[in-house]
């Protein structure tokens, strides 16, 4: 027998001698993690630390990470201390499915902090969950910060629920939406939630949200990106009873409004 031959028995000996004492001590065989286990799990020790910026980039690489159990482990960061953490928090866990990113995302609706109210709206909106609606309307109907409530118009654009269009309405133009009427409605006097309002009724092509657009595309003392996002809209729902109000608009003293409104009256009406 050759030398080396010899010492490749000896070494097989020795590793079904390791494998058999293995078995016999009752021992499990040794788990090796794959990269992304072993990648979360260097994300979570990072978040141990006491530095909030540290806790933050941890969640935050979780969230790139696209991952259902990346996302999971950042569930760890919607009660953290830090406003700026479980605001990170709030998108770092969009790989999870509706079922679980929605009950787990709607109590921040609730927090203290403006800008995690305001993230988390946006990232129920990416959820893109029905199941998410009615907190979102709440937030737009509600909040007393411009910011928050115009990221609940924009999320119910992206969930595109029908059901919001009661609330989106109201909120554009109240007079003229009065037979939707909500009760107790404050009227809305920030350009950016009512131009997301009116952006979000079209996204959501709703007819019900028609009387609406028209009449923020008349209202000549909207600013023009108000009125030019309700022609859009318009145009995306393609009701034919639009069409007067927006071919009134390509005479509008706005260039970019009157184009808007012509490009919007040709898809109802080639």
């Amino acid at each position: 027998m050759h030398k080396s031959q010899i010492l490749n028995a000896l070494l097989l000996t020795v590793v079904l001698l390791a494998s058999l004492q293995g078995t016999a001590f009752g021992s499990a065989p040794l788990q090796v993690k794959t990269p992304t286990e072993a990648e979360i799990e260097r994300q979570l020790q990072r978040f141990a630390s006491s530095d909030p910026d540290e806790r933050r980039d941890a969640l935050m690489r979780l969230g790139t990470m696209h991952r259902v159990e990346a996302s999971r482990a950042a569930k760890i960061g919607l009660t953290d201390t830090s406003p700026m953490v479980r605001a990170v928090a709030a998108k770092a866990i969009l790989s999870l499915n509706q079922a679980e990113s929605v009950p787990a995302l709607t109590p921040l609706l609730a927090d203290k902090d403006e800008f995690v109210r305001r993230e988390t709206a946006y990232a129920l909106g990416l959820t893109k969950s029905r199941d998410a609606t009615s907190s979102l309307v709440g937030l737009l109907l509600n909040d007393k910060e411009d910011g928050v409530r115009a990221a609940a118009a924009v999320a119910l654009g992206q969930v595109g629920d029908e059901s919001a269009v009661v609330a989106l309405a109201n909120v554009l133009a109240p007079n003229v939406a009065a037979f939707l009427q909500l009760k107790k409605i404050k009227i809305e006097k920030n350009e950016f939630v009512l131009r997301a309002a009116a952006t979000s009724l079209g996204q959501i092509k709703s007819r019900a949200g028609v009387p609406a657009l028209i009449a923020a595309l008349d209202n000549e003392s909207y600013v023009e990106d108000i009125r030019r996002e309700a022609a859009r809209s318009l145009g995306l729902i393609g009701d034919p009873s639009a069409l007067p109000a927006l071919q009134k608009a390509t005479s509008a003293a706005d260039p970019y409004l009157a184009e808007i409104a012509l490009a919007s009256a040709r898809k109802i009406r080639p």
